[in-house]
Parts: C-alpha cells; sequence; structure tokens
C-alpha cells in the first residue's frame, strides 16, 4: 500500500499525483497538561485531554513502571478485539462514509513553523481500525483536474487507538499540519496552491461533515503477538501519528488482552521545542513508565550534533547506535514515519554504523525486511 500510493503516515498525500496538498506535515503547538502558556488559552481539547489525564494519573499514580492490572483507563466495546484480521477499506472512494468533526484544535507553540491540528472525527463505531492504519479523506469540491468529479483522496495516518480519544470506539483522530505555499519571489501566500485538504480539515468547525474512506495500511500494524517485545519508533513531525495511537494503547487503556510489558523506545525529530507534538502525554508515560518508555526528542533549530551542527533524527539515533544495533539484533521492531526526505539521511547513518561494526549494512537490512523488523511508510 505504502509503496504502490505514497501512503502517508499523518499528512494528507494524494493517491494520483495531485501534489497541491503534499506536505501537511512536519511541525506543531504542544498541548501541555501541566501548566497553563501565556500565549494561549485552554481550548476545549486541552481541557478534555487535562481531564483525561486527571483520570488516568488519578488511576495510575501508585502504579509501577510495570503495567499494573486496572491501573489504566477502561476502553470499549471490548468486541473491537475479536478480530483476527485488520479492517481494511470499509468504505472506498466512489462511496464513502460521512463522518462528522468534533474539534480542531492546533496543538503547536507561537514559534513553531506552520500550524499543526488535532482533529477528532466521530464516525459512530460504524468505520472501525487498528493502530498504524489510516483513513482517506475526500475534501468538498471540485477536482480542477477532473471538472465536475471529486477531489482525489488524501490519506492520513490515524493517531488515536480504535477506541479513540473518548476511549469509546466511535472517534477516530488525525494530526495534520496545514499545506501552506508561499510565493518564492514576493514572500506572500498564494491561496490557490495551498493544500487543498489540510485546509479544509484544519478550517473545520464542530459539527461539519467529512468524507473519509479505509481503513487502509497493513505496514505500521502493531505487532502485539510479544508483549515483551521492543519497538524502536523513530518520527517526524506528524509522522508521530501512528506512535500516538501505539502508545495510548501499550501505555494509556486497560485492554484485557493486551498487557505491554515490553521496551518502546521514541525518537522525534522538529524543528524547535514549540513543536512537539503530544510531548505532555509521551512525558507522562516516561514518568510512570520508566522502564518500559524512552523518549528522545531531536530539535533541529534548538540542538546541535556531535559536529556542531543542526540536531536531526538521525544524529539522535546515532548516539545511541550501539544499544539500537544490540535491540534490532534480538528482534526489536524499528518503524520510521514522517517526511519522504528523513530515509535517506537516516539509511545513510545506519550504513556508517553498521560499517563501523564491522557489518554490512545491505545485508542487515535484508534481514529485518525478512524477519518483519522494518516497518516504513513515509510521504
Amino acid at each position: 500500500m505504502a509503496a504502490a500510493f505514497g501512503f502517508q503516515c499523518s499528512v494528507a498525500a494524494p493517491l494520483n499525483g495531485d501534489t497541491s496538498l503534499h506536505k501537511s506535515i512536519f511541525k506543531t503547538q504542544k498541548i501541555n497538561f501541566s501548566s497553563d502558556k501565556p500565549w494561549t488559552s485552554l481550548s476545549s481539547l486541552e481541557l478534555k485531554m487535562r481531564n483525561t489525564r486527571s483520570r488516568y494519573q488519578s488511576i495510575v499514580s501508585m502504579s509501577t513502571p510495570q503495567a499494573v492490572s486496572g491501573s489504566k483507563v477502561s476502553v470499549s466495546p471490548l468486541h473491537l478485539e475479536d478480530a483476527k484480521e485488520p479492517p481494511l477499506n470499509t468504505y472506498k472512494p466512489k462511496e464513502p462514509y460521512t463522518a462528522t468533526i468534533v474539534s480542531v484544535e492546533r496543538i503547536v507553540g507561537p514559534k513553531a513553523p506552520g500550524e499543526t491540528c488535532h482533529i477528532v472525527i466521530d464516525h459512530g463505531g460504524n468505520v472501525p481500525y487498528w493502530e498504524g492504519q489510516s483513513y482517506g479523506v475526500i475534501p468538498p469540491g471540485e477536482n480542477p483536474k477532473k471538472p465536475g468529479a471529486p477531489h482525489n483522496v488524501r490519506l492520513y495516518s490515524i493517531a488515536s487507538t480504535r477506541y479513540g480519544d473518548s476511549f469509546d470506539g466511535k472517534t477516530a483522530s488525525l494530526c495534520v499540519r496545514r499545506a501552506v505555499y508561499y510565493d518564492p519571489e514576493t514572500g506572500k501566500e498564494d491561496p490557490s496552491k495551498n493544500g487543498v485538504c489540510s485546509n479544509f480539515l484544519c478550517d473545520s468547525k464542530p459539527g461539519d461533515k467529512v468524507k473519509i474512506t479505509g481503513p487502509s495500511g497493513k505496514i505500521m500494524l502493531l505487532p502485539e503477538d510479544d508483549p515483551n517485545a521492543t519497538h524502536i519508533m523513530i518520527a517526524t513531525g506528524t509522522g508521530i501519528a501512528p506512535y500516538r495511537g501505539y502508545l495510548r494503547r501499550m501505555f494509556m487503556e486497560s485492554v484485557p488482552n493486551y498487557k505491554f510489558n515490553g521496551l518502546a523506545w521514541l525518537f522525534l525529530g522538529v524543528a524547535n521545542n514549540d513543536s512537539l507534538l503530544y510531548d505532555s502525554e509521551f512525558s507522562k508515560y516516561l514518568e510512570d513508565y520508566p522502564g518500559n518508555f524512552r523518549y528522545d526528542r531531536a530539535l533541529s533549530r534548538e540542538q546541535k550534533n556531535k559536529t556542531g551542527g543542526k540536531m536531526y533524527v538521525q544524529d539522535k539515533i546515532e548516539e545511541y547506535s550501539d544499544e539500537v544495533f544490540k535491540l534490532l539484533d534480538e528482534g526489536a521492531h524499528i518503524y520510521f514515519c514522517g517526511l519522504k526526505g528523513m530515509m535517506p539521511g537516516i539509511q545513510d547513518t545506519l550504513k556508517r554504523v553498521a560499517e563501523g561494526r564491522g557489518e554490512s549494512w545491505e545485508a542487515k537490512l535484508s534481514q529485518l525486511k525478512k524477519n518483519k523488523q522494518w516497518h516504513v511508510e513515509v510521504y
């Protein structure tokens, strides 16, 4: 799916080459659970998520680093755990499902380049999905390249578990960066070239209707056969979306048949501190489950790598390369989601590290793919 369609992790990618909206992706305003920022009032999403955290915190505060039965948030309906195979393409582009926007909230700070929104969509339980899958979104209006036809489908990785942010199985969340085009000569915004779908979603209001397709994708599904497994997650910007779903399932939700006791290690690359996404959520897991969760941030505009250059996510990985390679040798899964441009730098770094260890990166990569330890979706 990813290779065939330029599959997205978190922001819109047209299925047939329409690039008007291609990069709804990288940086964003963080939600802060613990203290109000002077630059923003408390939004409805922050209130909702703060209440969620309060509920979660009160339940988990006495837990040990290992997950304890009954220490997490209850979810329903539990029959969502019964399916042996993930749902696929329940709704197709010619017959999409009409869902409803619940909330749209900016989730980056004022110094973040660009705007990213957390968007909650009510599907009424009619479009179930698994963590790591994507929805397609068809923005309203006419396709300029095909008069009379609807716009092309854009794919967005889902940023929630199958139970949604309300834990009732009726919603799905998207993490979307508004794609805005600035004329290089004038420096002014040209709305005619802005991303059609990302701007539609970020401008939506509660109660607005949205046509969705899917769910789609198997590449980024979270393997759950071994609850003691290690999962190394690497994201740039809104590529964080599927990992938010993984981590909520691992550390926030009480799922009877999934008790995570392994290690989840998240590497997130963004521009600066104001661009961090879901940072307070992840910091909470770090506080409550230090034996099961690691979290490393690469802030390209605020941190320096070992050579004095900008700190990108591959530089942060290189800092821990010995540990990363040891974990991979022991069977760890490794995931990459975000800008397509991040992969060459990461691959070069991994190759350099492998050669420094006297290994062939090509042979190692081939083995990782053969063992189904290698999961990549970039856009």
